[in-house]
């Protein structure tokens, strides 16, 4: 694939066909917009494996890439410019001749509660239903509370709030970011604070991948970037990459920025949550990959590695 320095008229941003990921996308587009009013930007939706398996536990037909892996070929074919994808639907490792290319401002990184009756978390009867289709966060509740039944949710966000206004769940789990993008915030009974729900790797922020190569798509990406968010993301993404999880593998991290020191929490728990095994590391944020991998390690070292060979044997 030959260097792409030369300027194009119209770009192509590649999408998931989901209400939040064109809502995500149509934002995106019109921040390109703005800082490159001589650039035409527009949108094809990619239908990926993971949009059209919805009846089935994601971890079981193998968490990685699942909403990414059509977009990128269409990226690697050259038929799209860049994408704008969830950053934590994002793999660790992405293929030869992609690249993140930027990483805008993060939005709320905490898992939002919805409850049917409007009881928060800590007062769900004895035995409640919850959905979500994430083992980090089941293993995360059933931590907290053993006596729940968590159940699989798949869908796009409406479908998963229809399911519950329905019955079918007494609460379910959701990202806070997904509703704050769509405009749905109201729907939220309760924040989760990371101390019960450490969030997953990248959750709230966007990852823009485009190919390496591609200077110009690079240069106008450049100027959209936050780079506080792209350090933390960037300490989070080392810790997933070492301990080579997917995203539906019960292991979860979030770091933040304070003065100049960058905070990383990380977690690895079994499926059923009666082992969770938890760390936190400080340190500079210029060493942010570093740091994620160090955690990675300790939490390795003391039991991580252990949970995780049995999960991957398992599914």
């Amino acid at each position: 694939m030959s260097t792409q320095h030369t300027p194009r008229p119209t770009l192509v941003l590649g999408t998931r066909g989901s209400k939040l990921a064109l809502c995500q996308s149509e934002w995106f587009q019109s921040q390109v917009q703005e800082v490159a009013p001589e650039v035409r930007v527009t949108l094809r939706k990619i239908q990926t494996s993971g949009d059209k398996i919805v009846d089935v536990p994601l971890a079981k037909i193998g968490g990685k890439g699942l909403f990414v892996k059509e977009i990128e070929d269409a990226l690697l074919a050259g038929e799209i410019d860049f994408a704008v994808h969830s950053m934590k639907d994002v793999p660790a490792q992405l293929p030869d001749g992609l690249d993140i290319l930027c990483v805008p401002l993060r939005e709320d990184a905490r898992d939002a509660f919805i409850s049917r009756e409007g009881c928060s978390f800590q007062d769900l009867p004895i035995g409640a239903t919850v959905g979500t289709a994430s083992l980090r966060r089941q293993a995360q509740l059933l931590h907290a509370r053993p006596d729940l039944k968590i159940t699989m949710l798949r869908g796009n966000l409406d479908t998963r709030l229809r399911k519950l206004k329905e019955g079918q769940f007494d609460a379910i789990i959701l990202a806070a970011a997904g509703l704050h993008r769509l405009a749905w915030s109201q729907t939220i009974t309760e924040y989760l604070p990371p101390l019960l729900s450490l969030p997953a790797i990248g959750q709230g922020a966007l990852g823009i991948e485009g190919r390496t190569n591609d200077s110009f798509v690079r240069s106008i990406l450049s100027r959209l970037n936050d780079q506080s968010t792209h350090t933390t993301v960037t300490a989070e993404r080392a810790f997933l990459h070492r301990l080579e999880g997917g995203c539906q593998v019960p292991i979860a991290a979030h770091a933040i920025l304070s003065d100049h020191d960058l905070v990383l929490d990380g977690l690895v728990a079994s499926i059923d949550g009666k082992t969770v095994i938890r760390d936190q590391i400080t340190g500079m944020h210029q060493e942010a990959h570093s740091l994620g991998v160090q955690l990675a390690e300790r939490l390795l070292s003391r039991g991580g590695d252990k949970i995780l060979r049995e999960i991957y044997g398992s599914v």
